[in-house]
């Protein structure tokens, strides 16, 4: 196995307030991110605003951190995993 292959980000664990952990792909992960985003365009933490569009700030929270911001007391955090085959 390549060292690249160690960092592949296709699938994350998903923590989110009052809800069972979940396992999701890449694609579900940006889409789970690109609904909160365009809903919270204007309640957005200023590093993310300042990645540009929606698309822009998908990548920088998955390239830099692993959560966002939500109302205080909740919280949504996404871990890259590697599945075992």
């Amino acid at each position: 196995m390549s060292a690249a292959t160690l960092y592949d980000e296709e699938h994350f664990v998903v923590l989110e307030t009052n809800q069972p952990e979940v396992i999701l792909t890449a694609a579900e992960l940006n889409e789970k991110l690109r609904s909160i985003l365009a809903a919270r365009q204007n309640d957005l933490p200023a590093d993310v605003k300042q990645a540009g569009e929606i698309e822009a700030q998908i990548r920088y929270l998955i390239d830099t951190t692993c959560e966002l911001s939500m109302a205080p007391g909740e919280y949504l955090q996404w871990y890259a995993i590697r599945l075992e085959k």
